[in-house]
């Protein structure tokens, strides 16, 4: 979730609406032939030997000042729980990527070991309330405003952990690696990803009856700042005019509290000129408060996975996905495969329509998502000898699919398992009196029984 940005920057010359929108048409799609990788793994920063215990904040800070003395390839970022971020350099292959964050988490794994902390994949905290550890005018406003919408902003912010691939654009021309249809398949084969690796099904140390928490979350920040645009033909013009009709979080200034608008779009505002006119320093930090499941910065930006758990997991999302996107005859498999789940959207942008929010509650329980993942794997696994795997990246993929995928299973069942089988004190730290069940506003990521 992170997205680095600087302090405010005096205001230069106003932006019009037709600049905004040649602007982020110009820059919200690098087309080209898909050479470069990229991924960012989130952490959750736990007790090594009671996670159910608060780690302090004079611990994480220590901690996290010992680890900015290492040298590391990856960027490290602290999210505003306290969450702990690798994000690597753009990579000319999946195993250069692989070799660059696993040698990164080495070195991070050992300096919070000395401290007595540890890094948990988990896509929620499954013990702990929000509580922020960064204290800083970007986060202030952005609490203001996400408060606005309900709890799940604060949890968004504090409480959860994912993986996040990131893959070029693609070709300019139609076909299996065009930008039109990457953007696409982004959208649809998201669902499936969220389903097959859902591993996020409590908080308070209870079952929320999600398989991904964390995904119910992000639904419920609501369409305007977490929301995809509407799928068409032209992904540049849908995406621009997401921009200019999203809302502004916050009007940064030099000192004091940033001002954070009620329901003021980035179109408005060009339009008022109030509170200041908009500058393009104001766009730019604008698109980086735009939180949707697939996010377009040049190359795109797949926000939907959840943390895995162990120390590899992240890998085998980060194959599956590339696999399923830079391989021609995996990607033109995967399109056939999640074609007719189109269906299920109604039409309605993600994650907000009903395919995501079966992906997210049910898992790979759903027959339909459990085919078409069934099928992508196999397509991932054919593909990733050819993108120069090794054999111990394609072993891992393909355990995964035999543990999970051909089973209908994702790894928050293993969770809810723990649960019914030790019901009195399992690794979640649940007791028999916090049965299963669901909170009374975690049905739907609007609080209702049916899509709105």
């Amino acid at each position: 979730m992170s997205d680095s940005a600087g302090g405010c920057i005096q205001p230069r010359t106003a932006v019009t609406e037709a600049e905004v929108e040649a602007l982020v048409r110009g820059i919200c799609f690098k087309t080209g032939p898909p050479r470069r990788l990229g991924v960012e793994v989130e952490w959750l920063v736990h007790e090594l030997r009671e996670p159910r215990l608060p780690v302090s904040p004079e611990r994480l800070e220590a901690a996290y000042a010992a680890l900015r003395t290492v040298p590391l390839r990856s960027a490290l970022t602290i999210e505003p729980g306290g969450q702990l971020e690798l994000s690597s350099p753009p990579a000319a292959s999946l195993m250069e990527c692989i070799g660059t964050v696993s040698a990164d988490l080495d070195a991070v794994r050992a300096v919070l070991r000395r401290d007595g902390l540890r890094l948990v994949g988990l896509g929620h905290d499954p013990w702990h309330t929000p509580r922020r550890f960064l204290r800083e005018p970007r986060y202030d406003a952005m609490e203001a405003c996400l408060d606005r919408t309900g709890p799940a902003g604060r949890a968004m912010m504090c409480t959860s952990a994912s993986v996040q691939v990131s893959l070029d654009a693609g070709y300019e021309e139609p076909g299996p690696l065009g930008h039109v249809r990457r953007w696409w398949l982004a959208h649809q084969l998201g669902a499936v990803l969220v389903a097959v690796f859902a591993n996020s099904p409590f908080a308070g140390h209870r079952p929320t009856g999600w398989r991904s928490t964390r995904q119910l979350r992000w639904a419920q920040i609501g369409a305007g700042r977490a929301g995809g645009p509407v799928l068409d033909s032209d992904p540049r013009g849908a995406w621009a005019r997401h921009v200019l009709d999203a809302p502004v979080m916050c009007v940064r200034r030099d000192s004091g509290p940033w001002q954070v608008p009620d329901g003021l779009t980035f179109r408005e505002w060009t339009r008022s000129h109030a509170p200041r006119p908009p500058t393009r320093e104001d766009l730019d930090y604008h698109a980086t408060t735009l939180f949707p499941p697939v996010r377009p910065r040049g190359h795109l930006e797949l926000r939907m996975i959840d943390a895995q758990p162990g120390d590899d997991g992240w890998i085998v999302p980060l194959a599956v996905t590339t696999a399923l996107f830079d391989d021609p005859e995996a990607a033109e498999t995967a399109y056939r495969a999640v074609k007719p789940l189109a269906e299920r959207t109604h039409g309605m942008p993600a994650p907000h329509n009903p395919l995501w929010r079966d992906a997210a509650r049910d898992g790979l329980s759903d027959p339909e998502l459990r085919e078409v993942a069934v099928a992508c794997f196999a397509a991932a696994l054919r593909a990733l000898p050819r993108l120069g795997a090794t054999t111990d990246i394609v072993d891992a993929v393909e355990a995964y699919a035999d543990r999970y995928v051909a089973r209908g299973r994702c790894p928050a069942d293993d969770l809810l398992d723990e649960l019914l089988a030790e019901p009195r004190t399992t690794a979640l730290g649940t007791s028999s009196s916090n049965a299963p069940g669901t909170h009374p506003d975690d049905t739907h990521p609007h609080g209702k029984d049916t899509p709105s």
